[in-house]
Parts: C-alpha cells; sequence; structure tokens
C-alpha cells in the first residue's frame, strides 16, 4: 500500500513537472504515506491525493522560505 500509494504521487507529480529534487521528493511522500498508514488510513487513492496536496504545500512554503 505504501508503495503504490508514493508511486502514485510520483507519477502525478513527475508529469506535472513539479520536481525538481527526486530524492527529496520520495522522502517526503514515504515519510507522509507512512504517517497516514501509522493513523489508520488505508485507501491508497486517498493517501496518494494527500500526499500531493502536502507536498505542494511543502514545496510552497520552502520556495516562500528561500525568495523571502
Amino acid at each position: 500500500m505504501l508503495e503504490n500509494s508514493v508511486q502514485i504521487a510520483l507519477n502525478y507529480l513527475e508529469r506535472s513537472g513539479e520536481i525538481d529534487d527526486y530524492e527529496e521528493t520520495c522522502e517526503f511522500l514515504v515519510d507522509n504515506v507512512a504517517f497516514m498508514i501509522r493513523h489508520g488510513q488505508h485507501n491508497k487513492l486517498l493517501l496518494a491525493n494527500r500526499a500531493i496536496t502536502a507536498f505542494q504545500h511543502y514545496r510552497t512554503a520552502r520556495t516562500i522560505e528561500l525568495v523571502g
């Protein structure tokens, strides 16, 4: 479930051009999905969608920090 959810999220982020550091993105997604699984979420599409949204927010916040 973890691997499938992360792969779905990676595929989406890759196709949308949102990955600038592949290793950092993988680590973020694995940590995020693992956290949700530990807290009882088991729907792989929901896990992937929430991980994508979390990554997009993280990336935006990181960009604001670098610019600001």
